[in-house]
């Protein structure tokens, strides 16, 4: 295992979830942080995105999350979007009551994805300084619900290294903020220069915090402008800092349920050849299929990947 990732996976998995004093087994009745002796090497959760339209339709209560995932698809773990409780980041009896729906159901909460809540490496010192502060209420709330992590994005502007000098040092200060909650704060590839592996690795190298770390998507790889980074590599050269992986997923070839446009045994091998144990969270983006469909045929896509290589 890439000495990076072993010491991403062993902080994030002992002191990730200061309410639970079990470590990576996980309070009674819910799974583990990270797979034990003897356990399939990657578990499968699902990002609350995938569900965006019954969410911003009314079909689906925010709260109801963690139990619906459980009783639709068996899904036992579940990672949330700020976008879809935005005004509760500071409500601890409804996060309380979230937590408790979803703990009930016997399922964990990973991580919250954090969007709209200003530049890491803005280029105006006072505008980043803003912007890790407007992230401060949703690591106090990651705290609430049990998380390891929140997903942060690492937008900036200007020249190539100055974006990275800046969001580095963005990402640096809420590190800090992370480390006295113990809370991870982990990058996603999410457009930009943040989809250039290269790119986002070399912040992760300036930040040089135990607190941060990345969050690779199989699907965003896009570069504008009509460019894409390659996705395998982008995936090989983030893993090494991994504490959450997002399996995206948009369409499936109906006769072999292969997605249509991602290896997926080549996206989990490199996975899986990083040393990187623990859970892979299904993002269903696609349109033509409903998100029930497009969930469940992820989820059999990466079983059958994973019961292939076991």
């Amino acid at each position: 295992m890439h000495a990076a990732s072993q010491a991403a996976s062993d902080d994030a998995s002992a002191t990730a979830d200061p309410a639970d004093p079990s470590g990576p087994a996980g309070p009674a009745g819910l799974p583990p942080l990270r797979p034990g002796p003897g356990d399939p090497p990657l578990m499968i959760s699902l990002a609350q995105w995938s569900l965006r339209e019954d969410f911003w339709g009314g079909r689906l209560d925010p709260l109801d999350f963690g139990p619906h995932a459980a009783r639709r698809w068996d899904i036992r773990a579940v990672e949330y979007v700020n976008g879809f409780f935005k005004d509760r980041a500071g409500d601890d009896r409804w996060l309380a009551e979230l937590r408790r729906r979803a703990e009930d159901a016997g399922v964990r909460s990973l991580l919250i994805m954090c969007d709209g809540l200003g530049r890491l490496g803005d280029p105006d010192d006072g505008a980043r300084a803003t912007a890790v502060e407007n992230h401060r209420p949703w690591i106090d709330a990651a705290v609430a619900l049990g998380c390891h992590s929140i997903r942060v994005n690492a937008g900036s502007a200007g020249p190539r290294d100055e974006q990275a000098r800046l969001a580095a040092d963005g990402l640096r200060s809420l590190c800090e903020i992370g480390q006295a909650a113990k809370i991870n704060v982990i990058v996603e590839n999410h457009g930009g220069w943040s989809s250039d592996g290269s790119w986002l690795a070399e912040v992760m190298t300036r930040v040089g915090h135990p607190r941060v770390g990345t969050l690779p998507d199989f699907g965003n790889f896009n570069l504008g402008g009509g460019r894409t980074y390659d996705r395998y590599q982008g995936t090989a050269e983030l893993m090494p800092w991994a504490r959450a992986v997002s399996a995206k997923s948009h369409d499936f070839d109906p006769v072999t349920g292969e997605e249509k446009d991602k290896d997926y045994g080549r996206l989990l091998d490199i996975v899986l050849d990083s040393g990187y144990r623990g859970w892979v969270g299904i993002e269903y983006e696609g349109g033509r299929l409903p998100a029930d469909e497009g969930v469940r045929l992820t989820r059999q896509l990466i079983q059958r990947v994973l019961e292939a290589r076991s």
